[in-house]
């Protein structure tokens, strides 16, 4: 008699299975660092290509030989500090308190967001800010991005928020210093670092069962329908359960990477520049190579924030030989 259990048909590992609210994403955990830097950057997701480095992994069986290591572009043109805001602790959690925004603000940035018409002392305005540095909790910078910059055809900004490591007095300091001025991938990230990779993956639309969860056919004489699932349920309890694989939104979710190691940040377009990338073109400011691969499609916004979780180890910034040009 056979077992009355089997296991389920396709992998649960990506739920939930939902469309995500905007073309980029939201990171929610950071970790926090002692020094007062940011704790997170982003770029745009050129392309894959192969790296040549010296293995640096002392238990590695190819420890300090050449190896081929496949890579992900991702340009990183500076970003704009367009304001400061702080947060104070609330019984429902956090809240957002004070904001200062830049006195001079980009043509660009005010596609995006509402720019105040009236004349303001940004002086007196960080002056208050500061009298009431002990009750906040939090100090983040407001930041836009450049893409006019990169090699995409866009000039819309992404506008989003990234924490400042660090004591709330050092935090602020470090902010007010940054102030409408450009931030620099190097001044956050450094090569050898692991890191997370926050994006919204490659969308395919409404689907099917077959195609979003990988189940199997069914044989020809089940009820005339061959691409679903063969059973839904019992009949009690009366509902279906979220495990069983049904039709609905494939892609475009957002997902994170955890430890993607930074082989190399450069400024050398030419190194990785030859006759241009496909579907993105050529590459004109910093950029980052991460080891393997990233969610998303080209052109798409790739947030790179400090690993979360216990990386594989602290290693030093790689030696690479050569880089693939495309």
């Amino acid at each position: 008699m056979g077992k009355a259990h089997s296991p389920r048909h396709g992998s649960m590992m990506v739920s939930p299975r939902v469309r995500a609210k905007r073309i980029y994403p939201r990171v929610s955990s950071k970790k926090n660092t002692l020094d007062a830097v940011p704790v997170e950057f982003a770029g745009y997701k050129v392309g894959m290509t192969n790296a040549k480095i010296i293995d640096d992994v002392n238990d590695s069986a190819t420890h300090n030989q050449e190896i081929i290591v496949p890579v992900t572009v991702i340009e990183t043109p500076p970003f704009k500090v367009l304001g400061i805001r702080a947060y104070k602790k609330e019984p429902y959690g956090l809240k957002a308190s004070t904001d200062v925004l830049a006195e001079k603000i980009d043509d660009n940035a005010a596609k995006k967001i509402t720019v105040p018409k009236k004349k303001r002392n940004i002086t007196k305005e960080l002056e208050s800010f500061e009298k009431d540095l002990e009750s906040y909790e939090k100090i983040v910078l407001v930041v836009h991005t450049q893409p006019s910059m990169a090699g995409i055809h866009k000039t819309k900004p992404e506008v989003f928020e990234i924490s400042v490591g660090g004591k709330i007095a050092d935090a602020f300091s470090y902010a007010k210093e940054k102030l409408g001025s450009d931030l620099p991938v190097d001044e956050v990230l450094k090569a050898g670092a692991f890191v997370d990779a926050v994006a919204i993956t490659k969308g395919h639309g409404f689907q099917g069962s077959i195609k979003r969860f990988g189940v199997h056919l069914l044989p020809k004489k089940s009820q005339k329908l061959r691409r679903k699932a063969a059973n839904l349920g019992g009949f009690h309890p009366h509902k279906v359960k979220r495990t069983v694989p049904q039709m609905g939104q494939t892609g475009y979710h957002k997902r994170t990477d955890y430890n993607k190691r930074i082989i190399s940040i450069s400024n050398d377009q030419d190194q990785i520049n030859a006759d241009g990338w496909h579907s993105y073109g050529l590459v004109k400011s910093s950029y980052v190579l991460l080891a393997g691969s990233v969610p998303g499609s080209r052109k798409r916004l790739i947030r790179i924030r400090n690993a979360v979780r216990d990386s594989k180890g602290k290693l030093k910034e790689p030696q690479v030989v050569s880089v693939y040009a495309k």
